[in-house]
Protein backbone atom coordinates (compact mmCIF):
# COMPACT_ATOMS: atom_id res chain seq x y z
CA UNK A 1 0.00 0.00 0.00
CA UNK A 2 0.95 3.53 -0.68
CA UNK A 3 2.46 5.20 2.38
CA UNK A 4 0.49 8.35 3.02
CA UNK A 5 1.87 11.76 4.19
CA UNK A 6 -1.20 13.24 5.55
CA UNK A 7 -2.77 11.56 8.85
CA UNK A 8 -5.62 12.51 10.61
CA UNK A 9 -5.80 10.76 13.62
CA UNK A 10 -2.75 8.89 15.69
CA UNK A 11 -2.75 6.59 18.63
CA UNK A 12 0.28 7.00 20.75
CA UNK A 13 -0.26 4.50 23.21
CA UNK A 14 -1.81 6.43 25.79
CA UNK A 15 -3.34 9.19 23.84
CA UNK A 16 -5.31 10.16 20.82
CA UNK A 17 -3.79 12.89 18.40
CA UNK A 18 -6.18 14.80 16.52
CA UNK A 19 -5.08 17.32 13.06
CA UNK A 20 -7.09 20.45 14.18
CA UNK A 21 -8.55 20.53 10.44
CA UNK A 22 -10.35 23.71 11.43
CA UNK A 23 -6.51 25.44 11.02
CA UNK A 24 -5.51 23.69 7.58
CA UNK A 25 -4.18 24.63 5.25
CA UNK A 26 -2.28 27.62 6.87
CA UNK A 27 -1.39 25.57 10.11
CA UNK A 28 -0.62 21.71 11.03
CA UNK A 29 -1.74 21.28 14.57
CA UNK A 30 -2.17 18.14 16.18
CA UNK A 31 -4.20 18.73 19.58
CA UNK A 32 -3.70 15.81 22.18
CA UNK A 33 -6.53 14.10 23.99
CA UNK A 34 -6.26 11.72 27.22
CA UNK A 35 -9.51 10.84 28.25
CA UNK A 36 -13.65 10.62 26.44
CA UNK A 37 -14.47 14.73 26.69
CA UNK A 38 -11.67 15.37 24.78
CA UNK A 39 -12.39 13.30 22.17
CA UNK A 40 -15.96 14.30 21.96
CA UNK A 41 -14.98 17.55 21.94
CA UNK A 42 -12.74 17.18 19.30
CA UNK A 43 -15.65 15.96 17.18
CA UNK A 44 -18.08 18.36 17.99
CA UNK A 45 -16.04 21.44 16.89
CA UNK A 46 -14.85 19.17 13.69
CA UNK A 47 -11.52 19.52 14.77
CA UNK A 48 -11.84 15.46 13.17
CA UNK A 49 -14.10 15.21 10.56
CA UNK A 50 -15.59 12.57 8.02
CA UNK A 51 -17.77 9.70 8.83
CA UNK A 52 -15.22 7.13 9.10
CA UNK A 53 -12.84 9.18 10.69
CA UNK A 54 -14.95 10.33 13.59
CA UNK A 55 -16.26 6.57 14.05
CA UNK A 56 -12.39 5.53 14.32
CA UNK A 57 -11.90 8.55 17.07
CA UNK A 58 -14.41 7.24 18.70
CA UNK A 59 -13.67 3.72 19.62
CA UNK A 60 -10.20 5.39 20.81
CA UNK A 61 -12.25 7.84 22.71
CA UNK A 62 -13.57 4.34 24.60
CA UNK A 63 -10.42 3.25 25.24
CA UNK A 64 -9.71 6.13 26.48
CA UNK A 65 -12.14 6.48 29.15
CA UNK A 66 -11.59 2.89 29.79
CA UNK A 67 -7.91 3.86 30.60
CA UNK A 68 -8.98 6.37 32.87
CA UNK A 69 -11.99 4.74 34.92
CA UNK A 70 -10.04 1.33 35.25
CA UNK A 71 -7.81 2.98 37.63
CA UNK A 72 -9.40 5.34 39.55
CA UNK A 73 -13.29 3.68 39.90
CA UNK A 74 -12.09 -0.18 39.51
CA UNK A 75 -15.85 -1.46 40.68
CA UNK A 76 -17.45 1.01 38.53
CA UNK A 77 -15.63 1.61 35.31
CA UNK A 78 -17.73 0.19 33.41
CA UNK A 79 -20.69 1.47 33.81
CA UNK A 80 -18.38 4.65 34.16
CA UNK A 81 -17.13 4.03 30.07
CA UNK A 82 -21.11 3.28 29.35
CA UNK A 83 -21.69 7.06 30.22
CA UNK A 84 -18.68 8.05 28.20
CA UNK A 85 -19.88 6.52 25.24
CA UNK A 86 -23.62 7.71 25.80
CA UNK A 87 -21.76 11.21 25.61
CA UNK A 88 -19.67 10.46 22.58
CA UNK A 89 -22.77 9.40 21.01
CA UNK A 90 -24.14 13.04 21.12
CA UNK A 91 -21.16 14.81 19.43
CA UNK A 92 -22.53 14.50 16.18
CA UNK A 93 -26.10 13.21 14.93
CA UNK A 94 -25.48 12.12 11.02
CA UNK A 95 -22.75 9.80 10.79
CA UNK A 96 -23.59 6.31 11.30
CA UNK A 97 -20.22 5.13 11.61
CA UNK A 98 -20.11 6.72 14.89
CA UNK A 99 -22.86 4.58 16.27
CA UNK A 100 -21.42 1.81 14.55
CA UNK A 101 -18.04 1.79 15.71
CA UNK A 102 -19.28 2.51 19.40
CA UNK A 103 -21.69 -0.47 18.72
CA UNK A 104 -18.57 -2.27 17.97
CA UNK A 105 -16.68 -1.02 21.18
CA UNK A 106 -19.88 -2.11 23.89
CA UNK A 107 -19.49 -5.84 22.40
CA UNK A 108 -15.69 -5.15 22.76
CA UNK A 109 -16.54 -4.07 26.82
CA UNK A 110 -19.04 -6.96 27.34
CA UNK A 111 -16.39 -9.75 26.35
CA UNK A 112 -13.35 -7.75 28.21
CA UNK A 113 -12.36 -9.68 31.62
CA UNK A 114 -9.25 -11.21 31.77
CA UNK A 115 -7.10 -8.59 30.02
CA UNK A 116 -9.84 -5.99 29.24
CA UNK A 117 -7.87 -2.39 28.65
CA UNK A 118 -5.74 -4.71 25.69
CA UNK A 119 -8.47 -6.29 24.20
CA UNK A 120 -10.36 -2.36 24.17
CA UNK A 121 -7.23 -1.48 22.42
CA UNK A 122 -7.24 -4.16 20.13
CA UNK A 123 -10.89 -3.81 19.08
CA UNK A 124 -10.23 0.03 18.30
CA UNK A 125 -7.25 -1.00 16.28
CA UNK A 126 -8.89 -3.08 14.54
CA UNK A 127 -11.53 -0.80 13.50
CA UNK A 128 -8.94 1.96 12.41
CA UNK A 129 -6.93 -1.21 10.25
CA UNK A 130 -10.14 -2.36 8.86
CA UNK A 131 -11.14 1.29 7.51
CA UNK A 132 -8.13 1.91 5.68
CA UNK A 133 -7.89 -1.59 3.86
CA UNK A 134 -11.73 -1.21 2.85
CA UNK A 135 -10.41 2.60 1.57
CA UNK A 136 -7.58 0.66 -0.73
CA UNK A 137 -10.17 -1.61 -1.99
CA UNK A 138 -13.49 0.85 -2.34
CA UNK A 139 -10.22 2.87 -4.51
CA UNK A 140 -9.65 0.19 -6.76
CA UNK A 141 -12.95 -1.11 -6.94
CA UNK A 142 -14.40 2.75 -8.29
CA UNK A 143 -11.26 2.89 -10.79
CA UNK A 144 -12.59 -0.30 -12.41
CA UNK A 145 -15.90 1.60 -12.49
CA UNK A 146 -14.73 4.62 -14.04
CA UNK A 147 -12.28 3.09 -16.64
CA UNK A 148 -11.03 6.31 -19.06
CA UNK A 149 -11.88 9.52 -17.94
CA UNK A 150 -11.18 13.11 -18.54
CA UNK A 151 -12.24 14.93 -15.76
CA UNK A 152 -13.83 13.80 -12.16
CA UNK A 153 -15.13 16.12 -9.90
CA UNK A 154 -15.78 15.67 -6.18
CA UNK A 155 -17.00 17.42 -2.99
CA UNK A 156 -15.98 18.38 0.29
CA UNK A 157 -13.08 15.89 1.91
CA UNK A 158 -12.98 12.46 1.76
CA UNK A 159 -9.15 11.49 1.88
CA UNK A 160 -7.18 10.63 4.43
CA UNK A 161 -8.34 13.49 6.51
CA UNK A 162 -11.61 11.76 6.63
CA UNK A 163 -10.97 8.40 7.35
CA UNK A 164 -8.41 5.73 8.83
CA UNK A 165 -6.44 6.53 5.81
CA UNK A 166 -6.30 6.59 2.08
CA UNK A 167 -9.87 7.76 1.85
CA UNK A 168 -13.42 7.18 0.18
CA UNK A 169 -13.92 9.14 -2.92
CA UNK A 170 -10.75 10.47 -2.51
CA UNK A 171 -8.81 6.74 -2.30
CA UNK A 172 -11.01 5.91 -5.68
CA UNK A 173 -9.80 9.18 -7.39
CA UNK A 174 -6.00 8.52 -6.06
CA UNK A 175 -6.01 5.16 -7.41
CA UNK A 176 -7.94 6.74 -11.08
CA UNK A 177 -4.49 8.91 -10.84
CA UNK A 178 -2.44 6.16 -9.96
CA UNK A 179 -3.25 4.63 -13.92
CA UNK A 180 -4.02 7.31 -15.76
CA UNK A 181 -3.74 10.93 -16.16
CA UNK A 182 -7.00 12.94 -15.24
CA UNK A 183 -8.12 16.23 -14.51
CA UNK A 184 -9.11 16.35 -10.91
CA UNK A 185 -11.64 18.69 -9.56
CA UNK A 186 -13.06 20.28 -6.41
CA UNK A 187 -15.73 22.09 -5.11
CA UNK A 188 -14.95 24.47 -2.23
CA UNK A 189 -18.07 23.03 0.20
CA UNK A 190 -19.28 26.24 1.10
CA UNK A 191 -19.54 27.09 4.14
CA UNK A 192 -16.42 25.28 5.98
CA UNK A 193 -14.87 25.03 2.76
CA UNK A 194 -13.58 21.27 3.01
CA UNK A 195 -12.77 21.08 -0.52
CA UNK A 196 -10.94 24.53 -0.59
CA UNK A 197 -9.07 24.01 2.55
CA UNK A 198 -8.54 20.45 2.70
CA UNK A 199 -8.84 18.33 -0.56
CA UNK A 200 -7.15 20.47 -2.73
CA UNK A 201 -4.20 20.70 -0.16
CA UNK A 202 -4.29 16.50 0.87
CA UNK A 203 -4.13 16.16 -2.80
CA UNK A 204 -1.25 18.49 -2.90
CA UNK A 205 0.88 16.63 -0.39
CA UNK A 206 0.29 13.38 -2.39
CA UNK A 207 1.34 14.92 -5.64
CA UNK A 208 -2.08 15.07 -7.40
CA UNK A 209 -2.96 18.25 -9.36
CA UNK A 210 -6.25 19.71 -8.70
CA UNK A 211 -8.33 22.60 -9.89
CA UNK A 212 -10.66 24.68 -6.87
CA UNK A 213 -13.90 25.81 -8.40
CA UNK A 214 -16.54 27.39 -6.58
CA UNK A 215 -19.58 25.57 -5.54
CA UNK A 216 -21.70 27.25 -7.93
CA UNK A 217 -19.26 26.83 -11.12
CA UNK A 218 -20.30 23.14 -10.76
CA UNK A 219 -22.78 23.35 -13.46
CA UNK A 220 -20.99 25.21 -16.27
CA UNK A 221 -17.97 22.89 -15.77
CA UNK A 222 -20.15 20.08 -16.57
CA UNK A 223 -21.93 21.88 -19.34
CA UNK A 224 -18.42 22.34 -20.89
CA UNK A 225 -17.71 18.85 -20.70
CA UNK A 226 -14.93 18.40 -18.48
CA UNK A 227 -16.58 16.26 -15.97
CA UNK A 228 -17.20 12.44 -16.58
CA UNK A 229 -18.05 11.35 -13.55
CA UNK A 230 -18.70 13.11 -9.95
CA UNK A 231 -17.22 10.89 -7.45
CA UNK A 232 -18.32 11.81 -3.16
CA UNK A 233 -18.53 10.37 0.30
CA UNK A 234 -21.23 9.80 2.61
CA UNK A 235 -22.23 9.99 6.01
CA UNK A 236 -24.97 7.84 6.36
CA UNK A 237 -26.67 5.45 3.93
CA UNK A 238 -30.43 4.21 4.32
CA UNK A 239 -31.35 0.39 3.00
CA UNK A 240 -32.93 2.00 -0.13
CA UNK A 241 -29.70 3.79 -1.03
CA UNK A 242 -30.48 7.10 -0.71
CA UNK A 243 -27.29 8.94 0.71
CA UNK A 244 -26.90 11.53 3.09
CA UNK A 245 -23.00 13.46 2.49
CA UNK A 246 -21.91 17.07 2.65
CA UNK A 247 -24.52 19.79 2.20
CA UNK A 248 -23.94 20.58 -1.80
CA UNK A 249 -24.31 16.99 -2.31
CA UNK A 250 -27.87 16.51 -3.53
CA UNK A 251 -27.43 19.63 -6.09
CA UNK A 252 -24.49 18.04 -7.70
CA UNK A 253 -26.05 15.06 -8.21
CA UNK A 254 -28.97 16.82 -9.91
CA UNK A 255 -26.37 18.67 -11.78
CA UNK A 256 -24.77 15.49 -13.17
CA UNK A 257 -28.39 13.80 -14.35
CA UNK A 258 -29.05 16.72 -16.36
CA UNK A 259 -25.63 16.88 -18.41
CA UNK A 260 -25.07 13.45 -18.30
CA UNK A 261 -22.53 13.55 -16.21
CA UNK A 262 -22.42 9.64 -13.85
CA UNK A 263 -22.72 10.32 -10.19
CA UNK A 264 -20.61 7.48 -7.72
CA UNK A 265 -20.89 7.08 -3.94
CA UNK A 266 -17.81 5.82 -2.22
CA UNK A 267 -18.61 4.54 1.44
CA UNK A 268 -17.51 1.20 3.74
CA UNK A 269 -20.71 -0.98 4.31
CA UNK A 270 -20.30 0.57 7.80
CA UNK A 271 -21.64 3.40 6.19
CA UNK A 272 -25.19 2.15 5.95
CA UNK A 273 -27.73 2.38 7.89
CA UNK A 274 -29.55 -1.05 7.22
CA UNK A 275 -32.78 0.06 10.19
CA UNK A 276 -33.81 3.31 8.12
CA UNK A 277 -35.82 2.12 5.10
CA UNK A 278 -34.92 5.67 3.03
CA UNK A 279 -33.38 9.61 2.91
CA UNK A 280 -36.86 10.85 4.81
CA UNK A 281 -35.21 8.73 8.06
CA UNK A 282 -32.32 11.03 8.12
CA UNK A 283 -31.75 13.53 10.82
CA UNK A 284 -30.02 16.06 9.46
CA UNK A 285 -27.62 18.34 11.45
CA UNK A 286 -27.92 22.22 12.02
CA UNK A 287 -25.03 24.06 12.67
CA UNK A 288 -25.02 27.15 14.55
CA UNK A 289 -25.93 30.13 12.38
CA UNK A 290 -22.72 32.00 13.46
CA UNK A 291 -21.07 29.98 10.89
CA UNK A 292 -22.43 31.92 8.43
CA UNK A 293 -23.69 35.18 9.45
CA UNK A 294 -21.49 37.88 9.49
CA UNK A 295 -21.00 39.90 13.28
CA UNK A 296 -22.77 42.48 12.21
CA UNK A 297 -25.83 40.55 12.03
CA UNK A 298 -25.65 38.45 15.41
CA UNK A 299 -27.29 40.84 17.29
CA UNK A 300 -30.72 39.80 19.10
CA UNK A 301 -32.57 42.57 17.04
CA UNK A 302 -31.57 41.58 13.68
CA UNK A 303 -33.69 41.27 10.90
CA UNK A 304 -31.19 38.70 9.36
CA UNK A 305 -31.08 34.85 10.33
CA UNK A 306 -29.21 31.57 8.80
CA UNK A 307 -30.56 28.58 7.89
CA UNK A 308 -27.53 25.70 8.26
CA UNK A 309 -27.66 22.75 7.69
CA UNK A 310 -24.23 20.29 7.22
CA UNK A 311 -25.62 17.62 4.92
CA UNK A 312 -28.67 17.44 2.19
CA UNK A 313 -30.03 13.39 0.86
CA UNK A 314 -29.31 12.29 -2.68
CA UNK A 315 -32.24 9.94 -3.68
CA UNK A 316 -30.69 6.44 -5.04
CA UNK A 317 -32.69 7.57 -8.46
CA UNK A 318 -29.42 10.03 -9.29
CA UNK A 319 -26.42 7.64 -7.94
CA UNK A 320 -25.09 5.61 -11.05
CA UNK A 321 -22.55 3.34 -8.69
CA UNK A 322 -22.39 2.65 -5.03
CA UNK A 323 -18.88 1.78 -3.99
CA UNK A 324 -18.42 -0.63 -1.20
CA UNK A 325 -15.14 -2.63 0.03
CA UNK A 326 -17.80 -5.68 -0.43
CA UNK A 327 -18.77 -5.14 -3.97
CA UNK A 328 -20.25 -2.34 -6.15
CA UNK A 329 -24.28 -1.76 -6.55
CA UNK A 330 -25.05 0.11 -9.92
CA UNK A 331 -28.18 2.01 -9.85
CA UNK A 332 -28.82 1.49 -6.35
CA UNK A 333 -32.19 0.48 -5.12
CA UNK A 334 -34.13 -0.86 -2.36
CA UNK A 335 -33.71 -4.73 -4.32
CA UNK A 336 -30.20 -4.49 -4.99
CA UNK A 337 -28.99 -2.73 -2.20
CA UNK A 338 -29.17 -6.10 -0.45
CA UNK A 339 -25.95 -7.74 -2.47
CA UNK A 340 -24.20 -6.03 0.16
CA UNK A 341 -25.44 -7.21 3.62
Amino acid sequence: MTKLTVQALQWTGDALKVLDQRQLPETIAYDVYDDAVGVTEAIASMRVRGAPAIGIAAAYGVVLSAYRHYQQSPNTWRENVRADMAMLAKSRPTAVNLFTALVTMEAALDRAFEQPLLDLLACAERIHADDVAANHRMGELGAEIIGQVKGILTHCNTGALATGGYGTALGVIRSVTGRQAVAVYAGETRPWLQGARLTVWELAQEGIPVTLLADSAAAWLMKSGAVDWVVVGADRIAANGDTANKIGTYALAVLARQHGVKFMVVAPTTTIDWSIQSGAEIEIEQRDTRELLPACYLTPDSLVSAWNPVFDVTPAKLITAMVTERGVVMNPSVANMGELQ
